[in-house]
């Protein structure tokens, strides 16, 4: 069930961090939800090595990780500069896979044509993900 104050304050906490952290050109900002009510948030690590990058939304989901708790909600928000829009980026296929530990009913922030706020279940991106190949007793250890 979709909570749109979560997600809404999600997206400010994101417009907050990109303002901050970013004053000019480009900027962007992850930001976790947790089940204990915590909102964590992360930026791009960028390298000259680009084997050595971050997408945007990893640092959050570790301080979830670190701290034992359950992710419910990711959103990674970009500009292309300080006069640019703000757009939404579905998580990468790296990403879908590191969400998938807290299970399929995680809600992720989508890229969409009308470039409105749109929270979907992980599940509804992955329909064909590889796990589905195996009995929901032997991935167990997999979830949180």
């Amino acid at each position: 069930m979709r909570n749109y104050k979560i997600e809404r304050e999600m997206y400010r906490i994101a417009v907050e961090l990109i303002e901050k952290r970013y004053p000019s050109g480009w900027g962007g900002a992850g930001v976790v939800h947790t089940a204990a009510d915590n909102y964590y948030t992360s930026v791009f690590f960028d390298s000259p090595n680009a084997g050595a990058t971050l997408c945007i939304e990893t640092g959050a989901m570790l301080d979830a990780f670190k701290f034992n708790e359950k992710v419910t909600h990711c959103l990674c928000l970009i500009r292309q500069d300080e006069n640019s829009p703000y757009q939404v980026l579905s998580p990468c296929g790296i990403c879908q896979e590191r969400l998938k530990y807290w299970g399929e009913d995680v809600q992720v922030a989508v890229t969409t044509k009308e470039e409105q706020l749109r929270f979907v279940e992980l599940r509804t991106l992955q329909p064909y993900h590889w796990t589905n190949a195996y009995p929901a007793e032997e991935l167990d250890h997999w979830e949180a």
